[in-house]
């Protein structure tokens, strides 16, 4: 088991940056991939960006503008995300898949909430 925890949410205009946390309740090594996902009103929930050892993956909607970071030491993964629009406006959610042992699990955090207006 793994809880996930989001921070760092909130109301900017567009244009502006937030960076958003997602700390874990223990190490991350046995995690193979960290993401973040996010749900706008109304819609399905999307992938925005994963992080594995291989390496990173986007959205092409946030390519450029976003950028997925983990510290295993200190069990978080980041989202730097930048010149932000109004369609970013989401509830962003942290995801972690364990697959150190068959079957592989997925665990979510409760999301938090991103509004990109003037």
């Amino acid at each position: 088991q793994v809880q996930l925890v989001e921070s760092g949410g909130g109301k900017v205009q567009p244009g502006g940056s937030l960076r958003l946390s997602c700390a874990a309740s223990r190490s991350l090594f046995s995690i193979n991939v960290m993401g973040w996902y996010r749900q706008a009103a109304g819609k399905e929930r999307e992938l925005v960006a994963t992080v594995t050892s291989g390496g990173t993956n986007y959205a092409d909607s946030v390519k450029g503008r976003f950028t997925i970071s983990r510290d295993n030491a200190r069990a978080t993964v980041y989202l730097e995300m930048n010149s932000l629009k109004p369609e970013d406006t989401a509830v962003y959610y942290c995801n972690a898949v364990d697959s150190s042992n068959p079957p592989p699990m997925s665990y979510w955090g409760k999301g938090i909430l991103v509004t990109v207006s003037s």
